[in-house]
């Protein structure tokens, strides 16, 4: 058991480090916005694992990996909103940052806050291939009898706090390069780079297939 876990910490910590949509989502949310606003995209993409984690522990997303049509109905909805996020950026590129500074319970501060944990949410829950990553991945890592879903929720858990950590870091490091990043011109191309990574994730997506 000890091994398995060993093991799986590892996977999991090198699949998360991967570079992928869900950390192009907190780098621009962090670098563009605030490190706050970079917290709450990622506290969003973290409950959307803990949502698929949850569904694969109780073998809701076997359905993903059984049937054709409900992957790729969540595969274009996906896919759609990575393409809407993506051509919104590239189409009007803010050029600064707001010079503003809300304090943060006001309700502007709250409605930011929550327009980026809305975003990371649905950036990682409409993304088929989390959940059919989880209902594929995790059995592979659940000793011989073992409860299935308790310890596959287990598992959904460690990964979850991984990427918070690898999230954690990335906008640590953001912090330092914030006057540098909060230049209109590097506003204006880092909203346009992200939108072409978003919207190459978005094609990426919608031509995948099942595993």
């Amino acid at each position: 058991m000890f091994q398995l876990m060993l093991l799986f910490i590892v996977a999991a910590t090198l699949l998360t480090i991967t570079p992928g949509v869900d950390t192009a989502m907190v780098l621009r949310t962090s670098t563009s916005c605030g490190p706050r606003d970079g917290a709450a995209s990622s506290a969003g993409i973290c409950l959307g694992l803990l949502v698929w984690g949850m569904s694969a522990a109780f073998g809701l997303t076997a359905l993903l990996a059984a049937s054709e049509i409900a992957f790729n109905i969540v595969k274009w909805a996906g896919a759609a909103y990575l393409f809407y996020l993506g051509i919104k950026l590239l189409m009007r590129p803010r050029i600064s940052l707001s010079v503003d500074k809300p304090s943060f319970d006001s309700p502007v501060k709250r409605k930011e806050k929550n327009s980026a944990f809305y975003r990371g949410f649905l950036s990682n829950i409409l993304n088929p291939k989390v959940g059919v990553f989880y209902v594929t991945f995790l059995p592979q890592f659940i000793p011989h009898g073992m409860n299935v879903a308790s310890f596959s929720m287990l598992l959904a858990g460690i990964h979850v706090l991984i990427t918070m950590a690898w999230f954690a870091l990335l906008i640590a490091l953001t912090i330092p390069l914030g006057r540098f990043l909060s230049k209109p011109r590097v506003v204006r191309n880092l909203d346009r780079l992200t939108g072409c990574v978003f919207v190459g994730f978005g094609v990426k997506l919608a031509v995948a297939k099942r595993a």
